[in-house]
């Protein structure tokens, strides 16, 4: 039975499934299954027939291979076993049939089998599913009666090799496979039913199973060393598959665990259970060739699939392993963040009541206020609740500087890193993000380090500020009232509001650890501004006198042109001007290059004819008409920044090029126009000779009282009294002085009259014109807010006051309610000219001054401005007039600088039912760049008048004093004060000053 012959052929079986299925298996299964199988087999036969206990059953026919013994020849046997323990014949397997009664062993294994497992004709007898599941070739027949299974011929040696036939049997549960194998000749033939073929294609697992399991067992022992016998791998063999154990021929243990009985025992419960096996020879018919090369075709495909299936599976668990170690560290962080969170909630809800989540740098300043100057008082009135005064901050003078080259800054050395954490630091700050690049890079190269022992105060609350400091190593923590508010670390910028005006610290900053910032003086800041924004404007302007059409325009004129001028920036290859189209804009070039092509008539190639860069422009004549462009001109590379003039906006700002020339603006006029200097209305009243009667109004810089003159009762004034410490604490003396020149100066009814001035050790005084109807702001706050027919009153009086101020080179720079005065007419008249400045009509000044509520975009980024700004307030205060408060406003002026910055567009003008033509007036004085605002451009503050919202107004009645006012406040006699406030007493008496500084009043 064991002869090498067998062995031979069992191996010759094996091959082509190694090679169809497990070519590229890590397992081999070139050697057949031993020779004891077979002897084995040979032995359940011999059982079979000594069993008393059933009659033998004739077994169905089924082609095998048989040597010359006429013994079967390799894995696919025919096995008829009559169980008497499982009714469905079942060998090789555990199955469902329960022991049940063996009369019904028809109908239980029918209902336990497979939908593609096919039953087997007995010939002649029942019906029996056996563990290899038999083919009914009758029944296949009848379903595909084209194919058929031809017998082999009696004449075919028996010796022949055997091929791996494409028919795989399946047994319900069996989950390892059992082949059938047909000759070589057979095959050749086409004797093998080739309809067998698509039964079977899904069942290559089934029989890749069986050969890997029998080859992993060998390959085990191998790697043990241990010499066996072939009984005793056929015997591991068939205990692993469960043939052998306490369940009879049942699969009695999982895959690859065999029982550890001998087998004698195994054969002798065999025996016991088992029915007859035969084995009887079978014909197959010849397979097609083409459907075993249709199957080789797939398989292969399908070992491509599943290999990139493999690496795409592969490549994914790699990823997923990252993910979840990055998913890991992530947790970890936020976890300890979290540790971090409470522990700062918990100090926090100890120390502050502080909103949670709210940025303690945006909070420290609600209470600001001018360097020795305290807040002004509230006011309290009926049930409209508090009510505080606005007041204006200002900064240094910063004048003495006429050109960018006489502006020297101090650079500090620092490392990348360095820089790029105060960079970092800057743009994360509400209002230092908004600033220019080259602005910023100067800052940051201009920081000073400065480093803080633990427990020292960086800023402390009350005193004046002048630095804004960015915190780079050690931790700080934020105090206000001595309480802690919290804690911040490198990286912030803090103090921001010192660099703008002289202000007072409302919090302090102290070092919990050994630290280091980097500070930033307010003058370096304000040098920083001013000469980056005169270096901006001399580059236009040389830029503009280059222009053969501008060149003999005089720099006034340039100036206000460069005003005009927005930076375009155009990428590599990118056609600014196409030839043929019409353009009305005029570049220059600030960087970069651009080449000049033209298309010649009758030919479609455009022909390069020259390459221009910095300096150079192109599209002149767009100003001056509307015209095809005569040739394209494209960027080169890396990109190229143009200053671009439309011609809209040019004629609008200045008209056209032949009245500029034409035009005389007046400004020699304007500058050497005299200060009057003739005697004074009331120059023989002493101050001596003057008594209070009351208190008008309180200011920043002191009070303004109501006098009267003690040799004649019916001459009543208002005497402003400035206290001469504070002027010189907050360096304002060149502001005072610019007030007394401007007042003594103006002569209109729409401006409050200065007679003269006065001077002691303490204070410097001015005798003012006292207007008794009281201020617009009392009445608007007494009111809520003034309906359109008032509003269009009070703002025709300061557009007549704008118009006399401007025409003189004159700005204003401080309009609000606070600072309008009825007289006994009723007409507005304006006062407070500290912030007011006398220039050109085309300069610009750098000073940062004004009401926080009321300043200009320009002016918070510190661009450089000029009369613009006051069209800008007029938009605000229209605004405050008919809703009863600024657009712009919040508890820390940081705060309402930003909200300015965002425009005018932001507001809802809905939610105060301001009028359609009032809205369109606001928006268009309140735009963000001052070329647009209305009154500044060509038409000047005669534009403003024309509006549709002043359609109707008696302009000339208003100017001539006939148009009756609007508000009416009943004043009694020269010395009442009922229309004003009532304050209390000063009893605050400052030092004596004695620098002189003020010599000349």
């Amino acid at each position: 039975m064991a002869n090498s012959e067998i062995h031979n052929r069992s191996s010759s079986c094996f091959k082509p499934i190694n090679k169809m299925i497990v070519k590229e298996s890590s397992f081999s299964i070139n050697n057949p299954y031993p020779a004891s199988v077979r002897e084995i087999s040979a032995m359940l036969v011999h059982a079979r027939k000594e069993s008393p206990e059933e009659k033998e059953v004739p077994s169905p026919r089924r082609n095998v291979n048989v040597d010359r013994d006429n013994n079967p020849v390799g894995r696919g046997l025919n096995l008829n076993i009559n169980n008497s323990n499982h009714q469905c014949g079942s060998f090789f397997a555990k199955c469902k049939c329960r022991h049940e009664d063996k009369q019904t062993v028809t109908n239980s294994c029918s209902q336990d089998l497979r939908s593609n497992s096919i039953p087997v004709s007995h010939d002649g007898h029942s019906t029996k599913r056996l563990s290899s599941p038999e083919i009914d070739l009758a029944e296949i027949t009848a379903r595909q009666p084209h194919l058929c299974l031809k017998p082999k011929s009696p004449g075919t040696p028996t010796s022949s090799p055997t091929i791996k036939a494409n028919v795989f049997l399946n047994h319900p549960e069996v989950t390892f496979p059992i082949p059938v194998e047909v000759s070589k000749e057979d095959y050749q033939n086409h004797s093998f039913p080739a309809h067998l073929y698509p039964e079977i294609k899904h069942k290559l697992d089934y029989h890749k199973a069986t050969a890997l399991a029998y080859e992993c067992q060998k390959d085990n022992k191998e790697q043990h060393h241990k010499p066996t016998t072939k009984e005793e791998e056929a015997e591991k063999f068939f205990k692993e598959f469960g043939l052998f154990g306490p369940m009879g021929n049942a699969v009695g243990a999982s895959f690859r665990r065999g029982s550890r009985s001998s087998i004698e025992e195994n054969i002798s419960q065999i025996r016991k259970n088992s029915k007859t096996i035969e084995f009887k020879p079978n014909k197959m018919s010849h397979i097609y060739v083409e459907d075993y090369d249709h199957l080789k075709v797939i398989v292969s495909r399908l070992r491509k699939d599943i290999t990139e299936m493999e690496m795409k599976y592969s490549a994914s668990q790699v990823e997923l392993h990252e993910m979840k170690n990055l998913l890991s560290t992530k947790e970890n962080e936020v976890l300890k963040l979290q540790r971090e969170v409470h522990k700062l909630k918990s100090v926090l809800h100890q120390t502050t009541t502080c909103p949670v989540g709210e940025d303690i740098l945006t909070s420290i300043q609600e209470q600001h206020a001018m360097a020795n100057r305290l807040p002004l008082p509230v006011i309290v009135h009926n049930d409209n609740g508090a009510h505080h005064k606005k007041h204006g901050v200002s900064a240094e003078s910063s004048e003495k500087y006429l050109q960018s080259s006489d502006i020297t800054i101090n650079k500090y050395e620092k490392d990348f890193r360095s820089k790029q954490l105060i960079k970092d630091a800057i743009m994360d700050n509400a209002f230092l993000k908004n600033l220019d690049t080259s602005q910023i890079r100067e800052i940051v190269d201009a920081m000073e380090p400065k480093e803080f022992p633990a427990g020292s105060y960086i800023i402390r609350q009350g005193h004046a500020g002048v630095h804004l400091f960015v915190s780079a190593e050690g931790d700080f923590e934020v105090l206000q009232d001595d309480k802690i508010l919290g804690h911040m670390g490198p990286g912030k910028a803090f103090g921001e509001l010192a660099i703008l005006y002289n202000c007072t610290r409302t919090a302090s900053i102290r070092a919990v650890t050994d630290s280091k910032v980097w500070k930033l003086d307010r003058k370096v800041f304000q040098q920083i501004m001013k000469r980056t924004g005169l270096q901006r404007l001399q580059d236009n302007i040389n830029f503009l006198k280059s222009v053969p059409l501008l060149e003999n325009l005089s720099d006034d004129i340039l100036s206000k042109i460069a005003d005009v001028l927005e930076v375009e920036f155009y990428p590599a290859g990118a056609y600014i001007i196409r030839q043929g189209a019409s353009g009305d804009t005029f570049f220059i070039i600030s960087s970069g290059n651009v080449k000049v092509t033209q298309r010649l008539p009758g030919h479609l190639d455009e022909e390069e004819i020259r390459t221009l860069g910095r300096g150079d422009y192109f599209g002149e004549q767009a100003l001056l008409k509307e015209d095809c462009r005569t040739a394209s001109v494209i960027a080169l590379h890396p990109g190229v920044e143009c200053l671009t003039l439309d011609r809209d906006s040019f004629n609008q700002l200045l008209g056209s090029l032949s009245e500029i020339k034409e035009k005389d603006y007046g400004d020699a006029e304007r500058m050497n126009r005299p200060v009057f200097t003739e005697q004074q209305e009331y120059d023989y009243i002493k101050l001596d000779d003057l008594e209070v009667v009351a208190t008008l109004g309180i200011g920043g810089f002191g009070r303004v009282e109501l006098v009267q003159y003690t040799k004649d009762s019916s001459l009543t004034f208002a005497l402003k009294c400035l206290k001469k410490q504070h002027i010189v604490d907050t360096q304002q003396q060149e502001h005072i002085y610019s007030e007394r020149n401007i007042m003594l100066g103006c002569r209109s009814p729409f401006i409050c009259r200065l007679y003269r001035t006065y001077r002691d050790s303490k204070y410097v005084y001015m005798l003012l014109e006292a207007c008794l109807g009281g201020e617009v702001w009392t009445i608007l706050r007494d009111r809520g807010c003034f309906d359109d027919h008032t509003c269009r009153f009070i703002t025709a009086c300061v557009i007549e006051a704008f118009e006399y101020l401007h025409s003189r080179g004159i700005i204003y720079r401080d309009l609000k309610p606070e600072n309008l005065l009825l007289d006994s007419r009723g007409h507005v008249k304006l006062v407070d000219f500290g912030f007011s400045k006398r220039m050109g009509y085309s300069s610009k000044t750098w000073t940062f001054c004004g009401t926080p509520e009321y300043v200009a975009p320009e002016t918070i980024l510190n661009k450089g401005h000029d009369r613009a700004v006051d069209y800008w307030a007029l938009g605000i205060l229209m605004y405050e007039l008919l809703t009863g408060n600024p657009p712009f406003t919040a508890s820390d002026p940081m705060k309402t600088y930003n909200l300015i910055l965002k425009g005018i567009d932001m507001i809802d003008f809905a939610k105060y039912n301001v009028g359609r033509s009032a809205q369109s007036l606001i928006k268009k004085l309140c735009r963000d760049m001052p070329s647009e605002r209305l009154g500044y451009q060509r038409g000047g503050i005669t534009d403003i008048k024309k509006h549709k919202w002043f359609q109707g107004f008696d302009w000339d009645g208003l100017e001539a004093g006939t148009l009756p006012s609007s508000i009416q406040q009943p004043i009694r006699s020269p010395t009442d004060t009922s229309n004003f406030d009532c304050f209390p007493k000063d009893n605050d008496i400052p030092p004596d000053e004695t620098s002189d500084w003020d010599l000349n009043f």
